[in-house]
């Protein structure tokens, strides 16, 4: 029986010989990681067994380069990868642990059933609960809140959250809405944000989800991001750069010259929209930017200008200059999500 696939992206790895960074395309396995040159190739180019394997993160063995984890192997062998963003690294994380944690118990890789395991009531129904609670006027308010010298962008705390579930009679009391704020988490429809947080949901608490107003927590697609707070008052960035983060991850770019595709780190913003890009192995400067004020973005099946037919998940944007730049994503579930986003940073940014 094949081993079931938990997770699957591009990751940054860092080579076991010349030990230079580039893209992967990673995919995790009950057993085992394997990553591939590209996501089109059928072998990959190595695997990395789970079984009796440590995870050590974050990792700082490398100074600057952020949001990166390592995994040591029974014959004490090292892989290092480098994830987009900090919310990517920690999904990675938590799913390579509980890997792990099921190889050693004997134990099937399986999401928590929470319908299961809290006995949720049946005529609960988590994804109207989740809509509802993103409504932009009667839902939970996001917002930017500090702590420990960061900053927490498009996000709320727990007691936010029971405190709108017992007012919007979607529960009787608190304890009851605790189970049901546990059910959202352990569902994907909150995410955790900060120390407190997160330790809540790796512990063995009975519930992972914190009624309590220094534990911060975001919906999966709503722009989330942590800063440093800087002290420093006389950094001036450029126009472009002041705009919110609304979106970041990798994807394949075509080049304007040869036509030939490189894995890139994107980084959307707003007011004003730009969307740059970088080199995923950890470049601080942008390679470029896309100025999306006044763009056309769409879904392609194909490019006959250096692109096989078969190839999926395409689209384009066209700028106000009529450039044309060709983008592919992982999936039509990310590329439909790229394409929204990138729609109402042009619509609202300068």
């Amino acid at each position: 029986m094949e081993p079931k696939q938990i997770r699957e992206g591009y990751l940054v790895k860092r080579g076991s010989v010349f030990n230079t960074w580039k893209p992967m395309w990673v995919v995790l396995l009950e057993d085992g990681i394997e990553f591939y040159k590209k996501k089109s190739d059928n072998s990959p180019k190595g695997m990395i067994p789970l079984k009796g394997s440590t995870l050590t993160s974050p990792c700082q063995d490398f100074g600057k380069r952020m949001f990166v984890f390592k995994i040591t192997t029974t014959k004490q062998q090292d892989h290092f990868f480098q994830a987009a963003f900090l919310e990517e690294r920690d999904a990675w994380v938590r799913d390579i642990k509980k890997a792990i944690k099921c190889i050693e118990g004997g134990q099937k890789f399986a999401r928590k059933s929470t319908r299961r395991s809290i006995r949720l009531p049946e005529t609960i129904d988590l994804g109207a609960l989740y809509l509802s609670m993103k409504d932009t006027e009667k839902g939970i308010k996001e917002l930017n809140l500090e702590k420990d010298k960061k900053i927490f962008n498009h996000c709320f705390t727990g007691n936010c959250v029971i405190d709108w579930l017992v007012s919007n009679q979607s529960v009787r009391n608190r304890q009851e809405g605790l189970m049901i704020a546990s059910s959202l988490l352990n569902e994907g429809y909150l995410q955790p944000a900060g120390d407190m947080s997160k330790s809540a949901v790796d512990g063995t608490a009975e519930n992972p989800f914190l009624d309590n107003p220094d534990a911060f927590y975001y919906f999966p697609d709503s722009g989330f991001f942590c800063e440093e707070n800087s002290s420093d008052d006389d950094v001036i960035l450029k126009e472009e750069f002041r705009g919110v983060i609304i979106k970041q991850g990798c994807l394949l770019k075509q080049g304007h010259r040869r036509k030939n595709w490189k894995v890139r780190k994107f980084i959307l913003r707003e007011d004003p929209a730009y969307l740059h890009y970088y080199d995923p192995a950890g470049a601080e400067d942008p390679l470029g930017a896309i100025h999306l004020r006044g763009c056309v973005v769409t879904s392609v099946e194909s490019n006959s200008n250096g692109r096989k037919s078969e190839e999926e998940n395409l689209f384009e944007i066209i700028t106000a200059d009529e450039v044309h730049y060709f983008l592919q994503a992982a999936s039509a579930k990310e590329r439909t999500e790229w394409i929204k986003a990138i729609q109402v940073a042009s619509r609202t940014g300068k």
